[in-house]
């Protein structure tokens, strides 16, 4: 991946994970959390597990982040973008679909 290819995830990826990396493992902490998403063979969410690796993404230092980082990070502005597009008429305050979400770092009500 090159410098332009970094910079733009890294810009793409800032704009819609707009959690603190503290908010988001208090948030990772909670039967709501851990019970949203989907769970494969009664383990952790796709989305739980990503938002572990999202906090430390936040927490690590831009020139430490690898290749790998920098997929995942990708990974989760698709996944917030096309999840955003979905977004289901009415009060969504305590829905899955915020959960989901805020598995990824981003809250809609933020």
């Amino acid at each position: 991946m090159d410098d332009n290819e970094r910079k733009e995830t890294w810009e793409d990826f800032r704009e819609v994970v707009n959690m603190r990396p503290g908010d988001l493992e208090e948030w990772l902490d909670t039967d709501q959390s851990s019970d949203a998403g989907q769970h494969k063979d009664g383990g952790e969410s796709t989305g739980h597990a990503s938002g572990r690796r999202i906090a430390e993404i936040l927490r690590a230092k831009k020139g430490d982040l690898s290749d790998d980082d920098y997929q995942h990070m990708r990974k989760v502005v698709g996944y917030v973008r096309r999840h955003l597009a979905q977004r289901p008429s009415g009060d969504v305050r305590d829905t899955r679909w915020r959960y989901s979400l805020m598995n990824w770092g981003h809250d809609p009500l933020a």
